[in-house]
């Protein structure tokens, strides 16, 4: 997308054209703006500087209200028979064997303001392998693909609103915010609501990653309690023996324990 540096390979090292910021100064800038925040806010900032794409792509103007029911025409649509439960499972439907890394679970419920359960609402995820590695032709950077796993899946919430994955847990990877800089392993999210354009696209992370204070893009919720609501919980009832583990997360779609609506990085 936006911000990627141009990058010079140089007897086989790679050296950016321009000297990116080192991660102490990214850093630096972070706890500078966590200073400075109000108390509360639980959103992403969109103008966010030690993430530095988005400097270029936030929002400078006000917001064009649009025609929402002439955006729907156009919208893709889906029917309940459309989305296969087996898509659920991302550990299979490749045909050429099984993932490589750790086997999980994550499941939760996808719930409103009120706390009360949202039905049969698409949710669809991607991620990167347990390498840390994308099936994208702009992630090239040298971890393995494993031919086993895609990445995406999705699903519809049941009537009391649960959701459940089976997946592998990503691995970190590099991205070129600045030098040395790496993601925590994420998974993204993304929910329709009952209307395309009600569309929202979260990430979430898991427990104790020691990334966490490093990275920008989470860091841009500046509401520590707020960032504790994008990381998943161990849940070991949800693990299975000898087969996987498991986490629970809720997603909450307003109110003030709604989940942060966090921005993607460079490979989405």
């Amino acid at each position: 997308m936006l911000d990627r540096p141009a990058w010079r390979t140089y007897g086989g090292s790679v050296t950016p054209a321009t000297a990116p910021s080192s991660q102490r100064d990214v850093s630096a800038e972070i706890a500078a703006l966590h200073e400075q925040a109000r108390a509360g806010d639980a959103q992403p900032r969109l103008h966010f500087p030690p993430y530095r794409s988005s400097v270029l792509r936030a929002p400078t103007k006000d917001l064009v209200q649009v025609d929402q029911e002439g955006a729907e025409l156009v919208a893709p649509v889906f029917g309940h028979g459309d989305v296969d439960p087996l898509e659920a499972d991302l550990t299979i439907g490749t045909g050429t064997g099984t993932p490589i890394g750790e086997r999980l679970t994550i499941r939760g419920r996808v719930l409103d303001g009120d706390g009360r359960p949202v039905r049969r609402q698409l949710v669809e995820v991607w991620q990167a392998n347990a390498a840390g590695r994308y099936v994208h032709q702009r992630d090239q950077h040298p971890a393995p693909l494993d031919p086993s796993f895609s990445g995406t899946g999705r699903c519809l919430t049941d009537d009391d609103g649960w959701y459940a994955f089976t997946t592998i847990k990503p691995g970190p990877y590099p991205w070129r915010n600045h030098h040395n800089a790496w993601r925590p392993a994420h998974i993204h999210f993304s929910l329709f609501g009952t209307e395309f354009t009600q569309r929202l696209v979260t990430q979430v992370y898991f427990p104790g990653d020691p990334l966490f204070p490093y990275d920008p893009i989470l860091q841009s919720i500046t509401d520590e309690r707020a960032r504790a609501l994008l990381v998943a919980t161990y849940d070991h009832d949800l693990s299975e023996h000898e087969r996987q583990t498991g986490y629970r997360w809720d997603v909450v779609l307003s109110g003030p324990h709604a989940t942060a609506l966090n921005t993607d990085d460079d490979r989405g």
